[in-house]
């Protein structure tokens, strides 16, 4: 029973460690498919986002030799439940830091993560090795192994499946995952871990682990900021040089406070044998070629066109194949030498990263991205560790053999930190490009539909114009141009004036290839909705203007009928007029007529003349019959010669008033075509009116019209689109993998320096 119990406590134990194993090692990875994701959300570009990877390699570095020191003194229970503690409170934050919004909460958080993250697995990997029993201690080391070979090659993997599970707006999940672990170890560890300590523990090198932290960071800053397309102008700015100098006034600080060090972070001793200085150099080369694969989950995302947050699977490929590569590089080793194990694994990253440059970015599908990715992982399994390890181990005494391990994997850890800064300068200049890429391609012109009566009132506008008549009275009125306004111009391109709004601008960067048509389509109505307001608005104006002006020439124009109307039945009723005396007169020379005839009939003794008119000579009966005009003109004609005088008189008086009647009446004929022209008129000008309403109420409706079908000619050039997106961000991978390439060629070419030599005794 007392056997079991203790073999149930050795379990308890292996559990709780290799639980935190896992958690640390997973979440080395699980950023990596979300990186693009969380920098898109808050906003920041991927020069600055690659510092949520940076300073979590950087800081883990930093924090294990500090924790290694602090466990053998303290007790690695209280650092391993500490260190736990730690990487649980970086990963609250790291989640709260979507609902705050701040990405300098999330590096703090990272920071937090990886300090704490430094003392789960050298701590848990000494108490295996050196408190369990000899029969179970090659167990218990192999799980770490094993557990932590499996977190990092599925750590990418579970960050694109918790992101398909959760949604990318939810990407905090990726950390709060770590929560309930944390719960469990720090509960189940406080009941069940012993506290271990080490005798005899040498001072902590705290100010050589300041100044190498402060050294890479002032390196890492100043890379950062080198546009490696413009080198010599940016070299100059002040936001690189004074970082480069600071490096290299702390450099000879470090290499003093190395050599005062009771326990130095680094053995400069070490720099004195040739061989080292290769191996480490090697070491350098081999973290910063393995940082290659952080980009495999974003090149997958864009070589195969899904989105993003899903390339994280595909680092299970590159995973599989290192985990593969590093124990056959191992027995290998015993057979052909480590030299030409090490340069095999180099060979391969270059066939690997050549494969992908000249082929997979070139020809992006499943089999290509495939293959690249098999010869990387299989390239990096085959330099990651066990060669180097055994380099370093093969010229450094046994008793060294921990602070030589230490060294190789302290300064792979500095080129795993320094490599992002410089390769991720490549996909930001890559994605700089693709705004102009793209934006050239996009539609430069806006097609307004035919907007009704445009044509017709232009043309009845023009026509009424040329009428003398309405001539003046139409003088200020004008259509607008229509026509010209019915093409809008919407130039994207770098050679537009204009100034795309800063949200826009971080859509456009943080756009990947399946939302860049979305995105441009956002841009595009953004664009829109600014440039058409302003030519609705003019048209709308110049319409309203047109009907405010012809409205005024109506008005005018029905006083001018009014007074028209008024002539005309003025000059109807002087017609009247002289019609009646016209039949007077013809009435009244009719009768003198008939009563000459009558007094030519009579004796002419009658008509000698005398003191009698002949009105009085009238019979009674006959006078009666007369009408008064005529008795009235008989008055005072008392012989046949007056009365003939009368006649001549009367007949030229009527002559005179039927003229002017003529007259008249033509008058009155103009006046009336007059008036009936201009209530036509009137009636062209009122439909003028109605239309140009119609018009201008039609304007905004055909706009929104023009937008659907820009929208739809942008849909329309989705492949193009998405292919100039692609091969412009496969630009940036080239140049990323092109300096993994041209990193193994120089590790190859260094490695041809090494020259193997036995230890005898002591001597190094």
């Amino acid at each position: 029973m007392q056997k079991q119990n203790k073999t149930m406590h050795f379990g308890l134990i292996m559990v709780v460690y290799l639980l935190g194993i896992f958690m640390g090692a997973i979440d080395t990875g699980i950023v990596t498919p979300a990186r693009t994701v969380i920098q898109n959300h808050l906003l920041v570009d991927d020069k600055t986002g690659i510092w949520m990877i940076t300073i979590y390699t950087l800081a883990y570095a930093a924090s294990i030799p500090i924790m290694g020191k602090l466990a053998d003194k303290f007790g690695r229970k209280y650092v391993y439940l500490i260190s736990i503690f730690l990487f649980g409170f970086g990963s609250l934050f790291c989640g709260l830091s979507q609902d705050f919004g701040s990405f300098t909460c999330l590096l703090a958080a990272r920071a937090v993560q990886a300090i704490g993250g430094g003392g789960i697995l050298p701590v848990a990997t000494a108490e295996f090795g050196t408190t369990f029993p000899q029969e179970k201690r090659g167990m218990a080391l192999g799980l770490v192994g094993g557990v932590y070979g499996i977190a990092n090659i599925f750590g990418s993997s579970a960050g694109s499946a918790i992101l398909d599970l959760f949604g990318k707006d939810n990407w905090q999940y990726i950390f709060y995952i770590n929560l309930p672990i944390t719960v469990f170890i720090l509960i189940a560890g406080f009941i069940c871990l012993p506290n271990t300590r080490e005798p005899n523990v040498k001072k902590i090198d705290f100010l050589g682990i300041t100044v190498l932290t402060l050294m890479v960071l002032s390196l890492l800053y100043g890379l950062k900021n080198i546009d490696f397309f413009d080198f010599a102008a940016t070299i100059q700015s002040t936001s690189v040089y004074p970082f480069l100098i600071v490096f290299v006034v702390l450099l000879p600080l470090f290499i003093l406070a190395e050599k005062r060090a009771q326990d130095p972070v680094i053995n400069l001793s070490y720099f004195k044998n040739s061989r080292i200085v290769i191996t480490l150099i090697l070491s350098f080369i081999t973290g910063l070629v393995m940082m290659g694969m952080i980009f495999v989950p974003q090149f997958s995302e864009n070589a195969l066109k899904i989105a993003s947050g899903s390339g994280g699977y595909f680092v299970i490929i590159l995973g599989v194949f290192a985990g593969l590569g590093a124990p056959v590089s191992g027995k290998l080793i015993d057979k052909l030498g480590v030299k030409l194990v090490l340069g095999f694994g180099f060979a391969v990253s270059i066939a690997g990263s050549a494969f992908l440059i000249l082929v997979a970015a070139n020809y992006p599908n499943t089999v290509t991205v495939i293959v690249s990715l098999v010869l990387i992982g299989l390239g990096i399994g085959f330099t990651m560790g066990t060669p180097l390890n055994y380099m370093m181990l093969d010229n450094t005494r046994k008793e060294e053999s921990n602070s030589a391990l230490a060294t190789v994997s302290l300064i792979r850890s500095v080129g795993t930190a320094i490599a992002p800064a410089i390769m991720v300068g490549f996909i930001a200049h890559a994605g700089a490009a693709i705004q102009t890429n793209v934006m050239n391609l996009l539609p430069t012109e806006v097609n307004v539909p035919a907007l009704p009566y445009a044509q017709e009132l232009t043309d009845k506008l023009t026509m009424l114009k040329s009428d003398p008549n309405m001539k003046e009275k139409l003088a200020g009125v004008e259509m607008p141009d229509i026509t010209s306004m019915q093409k809008v111009k919407i130039n994207m391109s770098a050679s537009s004036d204009y100034q795309m709004p800063e949200d826009l601008v971080e859509r456009m960067k943080s756009s990947d290839v399946t939302t860049i048509v979305p995105i441009s389509k956002v841009l595009a109505e953004r664009m829109f909705a600014e440039m058409s307001p302003s030519i609705i608005t003019n048209i709308q104006n110049g319409v309203q203007s047109g009907i405010t002006g012809i409205s005024s020439g109506i008005s005018e124009m029905d006083t001018k009928i009014t007074e028209l109307q008024k002539g005309y039945d003025g000059l109807g009723k002087g017609i009247q007029g002289m019609e009646s005396a016209v039949a007077s007169q013809s009435e009244a020379l009719n009768q003198l007529e008939v009563l000459k005839k009558s007094m030519s009939a009579m004796p002419a003794a009658a008509m000698k003349g005398g003191s009698v008119g002949i009105a009085q000579m009238i019979p009674p009966n006959i006078k009666s019959k007369l009408p008064q005009q005529v008795l009235t003109e008989l008055s005072g004609i008392k012989s046949m010669q007056d009365l003939e005088q009368k006649i001549t008189q009367l007949k030229a008086a009527k002559q005179a008033i039927s003229d002017k009647l003529n007259e008249s009446r033509k008058s009155q004929g103009e006046m009336l075509k007059g008036l009936n022209a201009m209530k036509q008129a009137k009636a062209e000008m009122s439909d003028i009116t109605g239309k140009m309403a119609a018009l201008k109420d039609a304007v905004p409706a055909a706009f929104e019209s023009a937008k659907s079908n820009y929208l739809a000619e942008i849909d329309n050039r989705k492949t193009v689109l998405e292919a100039e997106f692609q091969k412009t961000l496969n630009g940036g991978f080239k140049q990323v993998y092109l300096t993994v390439t041209v990193a193994s060629l120089l590790a190859l070419i260094i490695l041809t320096f090494y020259r193997k030599k036995k230890i005898a005794g002591d001597e190094s």
